[in-house]
């Protein structure tokens, strides 16, 4: 097996199942495919076979399983193009099919989604809104891709919000899903965050005092930076596999990440690249966080060391909660039922009215 195509399973495996892709799909995506050149077609091959089902079925009237199909088909072509960064034309082939997988999806999703298209620097940042039943307004939580995620990934953390209560706004960042061919990676999110939180607090049927944040992997970056720089407009932040300093980090990771937030940083080589990742760091902005935090780690993630987290816990400035599960892996993927219902409650009960405990 190419050794590319052997790090992406190594590294990502659970996480793939984790997010919806099912066992037997990812095993005969995976089980014969030994050259990396072949990734991306390999999994689009399969996400066709998922749209086909989805387009079968609007053509029939099965609206719910015509989401479920579209959205799944998403899926698998996002996980086409996540790292494929090699061929930038077969990578946007991929991601302009997930793309509209998911928005011909979302209106037969249960509970089903908006496109938002927030003007942002010349261009827009796309999210998904979704609603939980009744008419609100309701509390939001505000979800932050990571570097090779998008909002097309997050459909399984979705419902378990929406289940209590909360509406959800995935959405691509800078250097992230729709807004990496225009904006590169940054580290300051002070703007972006401020215009992401603008457009979901002007919705009407979201309260805008009770508005939270989360973000996975790099996004476990963002987030913290989003609720550092925005105040209280920010009642409770997760950080999920997020780096304190990605530049300390850049030697551990594998070649395939660090390829890609070279080419999304907008770097001409790995040494460019290594010198912007040291410029994403908490350091003079942890202390600024007042909200709630909680931060939820794997002590076996072999992309951010653990002691990533335990920087951030203790250097921010309000309260904060430090989860760390001894045997998970890079965003606690291998773990998930000891970390995502219990987020999911953290965030109910900081956001909405009740108690899940």
């Amino acid at each position: 097996m190419d050794e590319r195509v052997a790090s992406a399973v190594a590294h990502w495996g659970p996480r793939f199942t984790a997010n919806g892709v099912t066992a037997s799909d990812f095993e005969r995506v995976t089980r014969d495919l030994d050259d990396w050149d072949g990734w991306c077609a390999a999994w689009s091959a399969v996400a066709a076979e998922h749209e086909k089902l989805g387009r079968q079925a609007l053509a029939t009237g099965r609206h719910l399983s015509a989401g479920g199909h579209l959205a799944q088909a998403a899926l698998y072509f996002h996980f086409a193009k996540f790292v494929f960064v090699a061929d930038p034309g077969q990578m946007r082939r991929a991601h302009l099919r997930a793309v509209a997988c998911l928005d011909d999806a979302l209106p037969h999703l249960s509970p089903p989604g908006r496109r938002v298209e927030v003007g942002f620097e010349g261009t827009a940042l796309v999210g998904i809104l979704r609603l939980p039943p009744g008419p609100g307004p309701h509390p939001a939580v505000l979800m932050l891709s990571g570097l090779d995620s998008a909002k097309e990934e997050h459909r399984v953390v979705e419902q378990l919000f929406l289940e209590r209560g909360l509406a959800t706004f995935a959405v691509d960042g800078p250097g992230q899903g729709e807004a990496e061919y225009d904006l590169p990676i940054r580290a300051d999110w002070t703007q972006p965050g401020k215009a992401l939180l603008d457009a979901l607090a002007a919705e009407p049927r979201i309260d805008a005092s009770r508005i939270g944040v989360w973000g996975v992997s790099l996004g476990g970056y963002y987030a913290p930076r989003v609720a550092a720089a925005v105040g209280d407009r920010v009642k409770a932040c997760v950080a999920l596999a997020g780096p304190y300093d990605f530049g300390d980090c850049w030697s551990g990771l594998p070649e395939l990440t660090r390829e890609s937030f070279r080419v999304r940083a907008r770097a001409a080589t790995e040494e460019e690249a290594r010198r912007i990742a040291y410029t994403l760091t908490m350091e003079g902005s942890a202390q600024a966080i007042t909200a709630p935090l909680l931060v939820v780690f794997g002590r076996k993630d072999r992309l951010i060391p653990w002691r990533q987290a335990e920087r951030l816990a203790t250097a921010a400035g309000g309260d904060s909660e430090l989860l760390m599960l001894e045997e998970g892996n890079h965003g606690c993927a291998n773990l998930t039922p000891w970390h995502r219902p219990y987020t999911a409650d953290w965030l109910a009960q900081r956001l909405a009215k009740g108690d899940f405990r």
